[in-house]
């Protein structure tokens, strides 16, 4: 009698050590019918992780951009100074476009954060073109023929104001970028001159040429502002030189114009540019030249990396049921 009453007690022992093992297992089967706390910690595993909202660090940070332009100026005005002789040049689109042999230009930027670097490089090479002499021999018939090749390098560090860079935003959304860096220039001229003097006499000049490559600090800003989402108005404007490397010694930049988005991440510029440049090495026998260009420039713009974008994170709406296992 006492063996059979003693019986239920390991019964009751096996029974309390698989409880807890089978408690899970019971919420796993019928999540609705248990209220422990495993089945809604189950429920949570089955879910997409919940994200904090998206941060400045999680959009892209890098980003750049490369144009590629052309710039036609309507007129250039200048002169030509060498040991001491100085011609002077003006002409039209058309008279640069007759003696033009090659021309290349384009610009980029690269971009972590706010703070990037930017380059602008410029060449064109000019044959001969008619110029006018300056000074006494002036009293001469004369003619004279002037060669150019000049490259204008520029490389400076900048920092963002507003927005980055895009092809296509918000209206209103702008930035303002001012740049410092430095402008390296190089220049190769060519004078040839002939004076027919009084009684028929042709005195010829002998050739003169001239090289030089510089560099000069620079400073800058650049902008834009968003008028529709897919046009903006831009605007540019540096200045180098200040006289560091001559007697004169100036260059500078003013651009203004309007950009269309043909694209996601292209634009089509179009815009008003002055360029000048001056430079004399002041000397008796003096070597420089003046060139002043303005006209239109036509331009086509990449954006990379984009305007910064939240993360998109899925989860499962509160009213939905619980996902449960297989």
């Amino acid at each position: 009698m006492n063996a059979r009453t003693l019986r239920p007690v390991p019964v009751l022992a096996s029974l309390a050590l698989a409880l807890p093992a089978l408690g899970p297992a019971a919420s796993l089967a019928d999540p609705a019918r248990s209220g422990a706390p495993e089945a809604t910690w189950i429920g949570q595993e089955l879910r997409l992780p919940s994200a904090a909202p998206a941060s400045p660090s999680a959009a892209p940070l890098w980003s750049g951009t490369v144009e590629l332009y052309g710039f036609a100026p309507l007129r250039s005005t200048g002169s030509v100074t060498i040991r001491g002789q100085e011609a002077e040049v003006d002409q039209d689109l058309g008279e640069i476009l007759d003696i033009l042999r090659f021309a290349a230009s384009a610009r980029g930027s690269v971009e972590k954060g706010r703070l990037g670097l930017q380059g602008d490089l410029w060449y064109i090479n000019l044959g001969d073109q008619a110029s006018r002499l300056v000074g006494q021999r002036n009293l001469f018939t004369t003619t004279a023929e002037v060669g150019q090749k000049l490259g204008i390098y520029d490389l400076a560090l900048r920092y963002r104001f507003g927005e980055r860079e895009s092809a296509i935003g918000k209206p209103g959304t702008y930035s303002v970028i001012p740049y410092a860096g430095v402008r390296l220039i190089d220049g190769q001229l060519n004078l040839a001159a002939t004076l027919d003097g009084p009684f028929g006499r042709t005195l010829l000049e002998p050739a003169r040429s001239f090289q030089r490559t510089w560099v000069q600090p620079l400073v800058g800003t650049q902008a834009s502002v968003f008028l529709s989402p897919r046009l903006r108005a831009f605007a540019r404007g540096d200045i180098g030189g200040f006289g560091l490397a001559g007697q004169q010694d100036l260059s500078g930049n003013a651009q203004v114009g309007l950009g269309y988005a043909i694209g996601d991440n292209t634009d089509l510029n179009v815009s008003w540019r002055y360029m000048g440049l001056k430079w004399n090495n002041g000397d008796s026998q003096s070597n420089g030249f003046v060139s002043n260009l303005n006209g239109i420039e036509i331009g086509v713009k990449f954006f990379f990396g984009g305007a910064p974008r939240g993360t998109a994170v899925a989860t499962a709406p509160a009213s939905q049921a619980t996902p449960t296992a297989p």
